[in-house]
């Protein structure tokens, strides 16, 4: 078992950890003892990994493998918002049947765009607040083969490193809401010359939609995905008209690139209070999660991306949803994921 430092970061039984690892021998002496004891206790233990990984945690395991749910990466990394509510449904659902939640989760990076990778980092910073009262255990592998700059942003969202079998207190924990400032520290980039500007002057929901509408239908952008858009804009710029500052303008546009995107923005003169969350943070069950909006968490779980920036300058609301081509958001190949466990050819088996 792995010993717990004295006086949890955050809450008694929540845990967060950093498993760092650079061969198959040290990403078993943190994993395997953590979902066993998963199993010993009676937790609901679910291993998000590639198939190098699932191998051998089935050998060490055993018999008792059949009691861990293992899932693939591809999956369970689809959406920052979208993994972050369903994993936190699944902890209150296990909570609520007097069990825990164990998750042994690798994060995917590689072919990631670096707007992804911003926001997948801030959700494990988040993962901090939002699990605190479940009594969740999270287990994150990462391996030292990835990018340093990835390696040491996840010292910063994980409370405890889990070394030697032991996990100890990690130094360079930043508080979640302080690492979500320091991610939108940036300003963003100005928007093209020939982006599609609209300013707004009346609540006029139906031609805001039909302008949109008429503008995302000269993009790929498919029927589907427009009506997400169409939701989550008239959600932004109903939330500046009522609280913002004129004047609000709407602007439009597509990105090129590796992660090909439209864009939607809506500006205004306002300025956000602080403390207001961002939407970062599910509503919960029988009630409103502290500094969280339900309007702006469903935007996030709307949009491909969703980028903010408040301050003396008025407010931003950036909405991006991929378009059909957009390399980004893919998770590492399975030879990748054997090489970081110290495989420098599949095994006999493995495609």
């Amino acid at each position: 078992m792995i010993a717990s430092s004295p006086g949890d970061v955050l809450h008694a039984s929540f845990t967060h950890r950093l498993l760092p690892y650079d061969g198959a021998d040290r990403f078993l002496d943190g994993a395997l003892p953590f979902l066993a004891g998963g199993l010993d206790a009676g937790d609901r233990v679910i291993a998000v990994c590639g198939t190098g990984q699932e191998m051998l945690l089935r050998d060490a395991l055993g018999p008792a493998d059949a009691a861990v749910e293992f899932r693939e990466p591809r999956d369970w990394y689809g959406h920052p918002a979208r993994t972050l509510a369903d994993c936190l449904s699944a902890a209150d659902d296990a909570a609520g049947r007097g069990r825990r939640l164990r998750v042994l989760g690798e994060p995917v990076w590689t072919a990631r765009t670096p707007l992804e990778t911003v926001e997948w980092q801030r959700i494990e910073a988040v993962a901090n607040v939002a699990f605190r009262e479940t009594g969740a255990s999270l287990m994150c592998p990462y391996s030292t083969s990835l990018p340093a700059g990835i390696v040491a942003a996840a010292r910063k969202t994980h409370p405890e490193t889990v070394r030697g079998g032991r996990a100890v207190a990690n130094p360079g924990f930043v508080d979640p809401w302080s690492y979500c400032a320091q991610c939108d520290r940036e300003p963003l980039p100005a928007a093209p010359p020939d982006a599609e500007t609209l300013e707004l002057d009346k609540a006029d929901l139906y031609w805001l939609r039909a302008y949109v509408s008429e503008y995302a239908r000269r993009t790929p952008l498919p029927e589907e995905d427009l009506q997400r858009l169409l939701v989550a804009v008239t959600e932004v710029v109903t939330n500046a008209m009522r609280h913002g500052a004129p004047p609000i303008v709407l602007r439009m546009w597509t990105e090129p690139g590796p992660g090909p995107a439209l864009v939607c923005e809506v500006a205004d003169e306002g300025r956000w209070a602080p403390g207001t969350g961002y939407g970062l943070i599910p509503p919960r069950l029988g009630g409103t999660a502290s500094g969280s909006r339900f309007g702006l968490w469903a935007v996030r779980l709307l949009c491909t991306a969703v980028q903010i920036r408040t301050g003396e300058g008025g407010s931003t609301v950036r909405l991006r949803l991929a378009l059909p081509g957009a390399a980004g958001g893919g998770p590492r190949t399975e030879s990748e994921g054997l090489r970081a466990l110290g495989f420098q050819n599949p095994p006999s088996g493995v495609r």
